[in-house]
């Protein structure tokens, strides 16, 4: 095997007993997320410090301390052993301890003590499984909170602007506020991540390995492969299903992109523009209902507002995004004059339908119980127990149709087995990451609720923006893009929304749900937006091109990732609701202003757009944002009749 390859499969490299010990806990992990999830609820401080024990022994496990392309030999174990020892006091004490803990006045000394081995813990975890950025941005605020007269680090008040002074505070008192509570390392990011995203991943890790991806990518194909660009167009679609499976930008790309890169690349797209396409549409994933790359549920828990009521409003912005990409996919293919591919290559749908229809089983599951009221968790649960059972049901149908025997029914039970180990396994080391990095946003949500930061972080994008809404979110946007260069999407959220959501819900006036869908679809801009572009960057490696050339492209592609927020924050009832026919005219707004913006873009829509109709076309565009009906209605009349009279041309020229 090369060391390219060795590098690709880190966890080959580890002894035997290292992967079976990660099999085991992943296992454990699952097994006792099911059991809180659908038998036996826990309550918080149970729940949460049990999942974070078991998520820091993974950790320890899957990443050595001197990185995953070096062995770990003796000194790596002498620091990594006693860090999973910590790993298992982190989930044992509290829920040991809990009676002691909550009727205590003045906190025990060694609770204090273990609080800040837990922090500390955590912190290097974090390093480990998301990056050094996040475990920095931690520790930044772990020593905001000391800076203060009365803190531990009095001195470094006198270097800080005034309107972020604060008292400051002891090392007993941020270890209690951050372990001994709801507020810190068990708070509302760690409780969603133990609970609905855990779930939801485990959900995810079932529907891979029983082959739902595959089935949902061909379905795509079969749909739209022969239509002018139709790997393009099948991408945009795969990526709608898989992003609400995968829960991962990346994830997305190279599963899906895997397909769809090298066929756009062979029917005429250029390499970066392949990986582009495939990064923009993957990104869109993390926006699309049912589960939105978790964001749903931490929107759910930071707003009070249902579960489902989130993902029914999501709908129609994640529909304009995808038509928004599916239409620059299209005018992109017809400049370069491309076809679609021949029918004799393709899946057709009846067939595909006819091997994987029980895949929809599932789906049918989890919208059924949202609408019915149920809890995520519970949700979920059901979820992960349809899939299970469509894919026994579909093997055992397949088993009984084709000559069954003994030894094939031995072989069958085998290869269950093995698949539901193996997606118990899947969806414990797909939840590391996210769980790390709620864990260090509680730290945040901790330190930002100890010393009042919000506030004051309220008060100075108020300040720099001048009380201008414009200029407010293009520092949600900057800020968002800053953050993303080093935290994952669901991180980034949770920072931002701490810092920036009381600014523009009580300074600004933006309803709270909205201002969380805005920040929420902001937080994605790093996988798209040069400099660091990480879904981009993914869709270079598949297609061979350059990674800055690639991510260009998708931040092209991806521009609805700006607008779509944009029109919520200007026209509001098509989030909150309102009268029907002014639900239907913004509604129908949006989906003339997003056509005129890629028209604008692409200078194509029916036909070639002269210069003049595209630099007439970007004021109405702003028109049709302004908070005034009869601007509105004049910008989209002046689109409706720009692009009308480009259809008229594009008929005339066929005629001629």
């Amino acid at each position: 095997m090369t060391d390219t390859t060795e590098a690709t499969t880190p966890e080959l490299k580890q002894p035997w007993i290292v992967l079976k010990a990660i099999t085991v806990v992943g296992i454990a992990l699952s097994l006792f997320q099911l059991y809180a999830a659908g038998i036996q609820p826990l309550g918080l401080f149970y729940q949460r410090p049990i999942h974070l024990g078991f998520i820091l022994v993974l950790c320890f496990l899957i990443y050595p301390v001197f990185g995953k392309h070096r062995p770990r030999g003796v000194v790596g174990w002498l620091i990594d052993g006693p860090l999973i020892l910590c790993g298992v006091l982190v989930g044992y004490w509290v829920p040991a301890h809990i009676d002691i803990i909550a009727n205590a006045i003045i906190p025990r000394q060694i609770d204090v003590i273990v609080g800040i081995i837990s922090v500390l813990v955590v912190l290097e975890a974090a390093r480990r499984a998301v990056g050094g950025v996040l475990t920095i941005i931690g520790a930044v605020f772990i020593v905001y909170s000391f800076a203060g007269v009365r803190g531990e680090l009095p001195w470094l008040a006198d270097f800080m602007p005034g309107i972020l002074n604060h008292r400051g505070y002891s090392i007993d008192r941020l270890a209690s506020q951050l372990t001994l509570g709801a507020e810190g390392l068990f708070g509302i990011p760690l409780g969603v991540a133990a609970t609905f995203i855990f779930i939801f991943v485990l959900f995810g890790a079932l529907l891979e390995v029983t082959g739902a991806g595959k089935f949902f990518i061909d379905l795509a194909y079969a749909a739209t492969g022969r239509q002018r660009g139709g790997p393009a167009k099948a991408a945009v679609i795969a990526s709608a299903g898989m992003g609400s499976i995968s829960g991962s930008a990346i994830a997305n790309v190279v599963t899906t992109g895997a397909f769809t890169i090298p066929l756009m690349k062979r029917l005429g797209y250029r390499p970066a523009q392949a990986g582009g396409i495939e990064a923009a549409a993957s990104t869109g994933g993390q926006i699309m209902p049912p589960l939105m790359g978790a964001g749903a549920f931490l929107m759910s828990e930071f707003t009070q507002v249902p579960y489902i009521e989130i993902v029914l409003v999501s709908i129609f912005p994640a529909l304009l995004y995808f038509g928004s990409v599916y239409l620059l996919v299209h005018i992109a293919a017809v400049k370069l004059g491309l076809k679609g591919i021949p029918a004799a290559d393709l899946p057709r749908v009846r067939d595909v339908l006819k091997e994987g229809w029980h895949f929809l089983l599932p789906l049918v599951v989890l919208v059924y119980f949202l609408t019915a009221g149920y809890s995520p968790l519970r949700v979920g649960y059901f979820a992960v127990v349809s899939v299970a059972l469509a894919a026994v049901a579909r093997a055992l149908w397949d088993f009984f149709r084709h000559s069954p025997s003994f030894e094939g029914f031995t072989a069958l039970l085998g290869r269950g087995w093995d698949m539901t180990l193996r997606a118990l396994e899947l969806g414990a080391r797909n939840a590391v990451a996210v769980s790390m990095a709620c864990a260090v946003a509680g730290i945040i949500v901790g330190v930002v609720g100890l010393t009042g930061l919000g506030l004051k972080f309220s008060a100075m994008m108020l300040a720099f923006s001048g009380g201008n809404m414009i200029l407010a979110l293009l520092l949600v946007i900057i800020a968002s893009l800053i953050l993303g260069m080093g935290l994952p999407v669901t991180a980034a959220y949770i920072v931002l929304i701490i810092l920036v959501g009381p600014a523009l819900t009580e300074e600004f006036g933006v309803p709270m749900l909205i201002a969380h869908l805005v920040v929420f679809w902001y937080s994605q801009d790093s996988n798209v937006t040069p400099p660091v572009a990480l879904a981009g960057f993914a869709g270079a490696a598949i297609a061979g091109s350059t990674p800055m050339e690639t991510s260009f492209q998708a931040w092209k592609y991806a521009k609805g990732l700006y607008l779509i927020p944009m029109f919520m924050v200007f026209n509001e009832v098509i989030i909150v609701g309102g009268p029907l026919p002014l639900v239907i005219w913004n509604g129908a707004l949006a989906i003339v202003a997003l056509t005129a913006f890629a028209a604008m873009l692409e200078g194509f829509l029916f036909a070639p757009i002269p210069i003049w109709q595209r630099v007439a076309l970007a004021p109405a565009i702003i028109a049709v944002f302004w908070p005034d009906l009869r601007v509105e209605a004049t910008g989209a009349a002046v689109i409706v009749a720009l692009l009308g009279w480009n259809a008229v041309v594009s008929r005339r020229s066929v005629a001629a």
